[in-house]
């Protein structure tokens, strides 16, 4: 399986909710990486606010950064190979390029039949 690294815009945190405008795609994304990472991917993520390093590290990203500044954010590099830029793939692009064998379909979770909890009492 291979590696997938994602370098972020400088963001408080990973999914991004907790600024004044959540945009949609940042939770929907983190929960994917947690999905592939589920299936047995090798999964990294950096904050260019949080890990400047990281950027400064890899060739590829410092020199995207000097001639394209934070617009080639995020980035995600796949075996050390830029796959994507300036957008953040669908699970199924992620899938594919971290060869987890697994369906990339939206895995949505079963509720069962039993009444207990909350909707027990009547609470819900």
């Amino acid at each position: 399986m291979k590696t997938i690294q994602v370098f972020d815009k400088p963001m408080c945190c990973s999914t991004g909710v907790c600024g004044p405008q959540v945009d949609p795609v940042l939770p929907r994304f983190a929960a994917d990486l947690e999905w592939l990472k589920s299936h047995g991917a090798q999964v990294e993520r950096f904050n260019l606010a949080h890990q400047p390093a990281a950027f400064t590290q890899n060739a590829d990203v410092r020199e995207l950064l000097r001639t394209e500044g934070t617009d080639c954010l995020p980035l995600v590099v796949v075996d050390g190979r830029v796959a994507s830029r300036g957008q953040y793939p669908s699970r199924e692009l992620l899938s594919e390029w971290a060869e987890t064998g697994a369906s990339a379909r939206a895995e949505l979770p079963v509720i069962s039949d039993s009444r207990a909890g909350c909707c027990e009492t009547g609470r819900c």
